[in-house]
């Protein structure tokens, strides 16, 4: 028997086991220890039943909790990227970052390229005032050393200046109104000269 071999029974095997006990008890000749045998029989179906109905309780709790833990796993599943599309994913965007980072680079040399040529178009102007500045003032120099006159250029509000000698040593200074028209500034200067 299955029960001498350490296996254990089945339920349902156990309960028809204990039923044909039941019948053969009932049809044997000895009233009293058939009914006592039918009672136990009928203690030990009911045993049976009992854990039976514990059993399949049991069964169907763990296989909610496995259906669960499998809803549980297929959801983790479906949310979890595999690792070749990660991989996948990652290496574009790393591609993007590194199309990201030249288009900065070169929105940056562009930049110092913008920067570099106003640069040297200053320095070219700064030049050119220097020259223009430098020409201005030999022009002034001559004109002071052919005129003996040295205008003042800070004076905004009229046209002054100064008579000088030919060593550059200030003489006199005189001081016209800018209303004063230029002939007649002019006469007024050659008369002091």
């Amino acid at each position: 028997m299955e029960a001498d071999t350490g296996n254990p029974l089945a339920v349902d095997e156990a309960i028809s086991f204990v039923r044909d006990l039941e019948g053969v008890l009932r049809a044997s000749n000895d009233g009293d220890a058939s009914a006592h045998t039918g009672a136990g029989a009928r203690m030990l179906l009911s045993a049976c039943r009992s854990d039976s109905d514990d059993l399949e309780l049991q069964i169907r709790e763990y296989q909610e909790k496995i259906r669960s833990c499998k809803e549980k796993i297929d959801k983790a599943k479906a949310e979890t990227i595999p690792d070749d599309e990660l991989n996948a994913l990652q290496n574009k965007m790393e591609e993007k970052l590194q199309e990201e980072k030249q288009l900065l680079l070169r929105d940056e040399i562009d930049n110092i390229d913008r920067q570099r040529a106003s640069i040297e178009e200053r320095r070219d102007a700064i030049k050119k005032q220097k020259k223009d500045l430098q020409k201005a003032e030999r022009i002034i120099s001559m004109c002071v050393s052919v005129t003996n006159i040295m205008p003042n250029f800070e004076d905004q509000d009229q046209i002054s200046g100064y008579i000088v000698d030919k060593s550059g040593k200030k003489i006199e200074k005189f001081e016209f109104e800018k209303t004063m028209p230029p002939a007649e500034i002019c006469d007024r200067l050659w008369k002091k000269i």
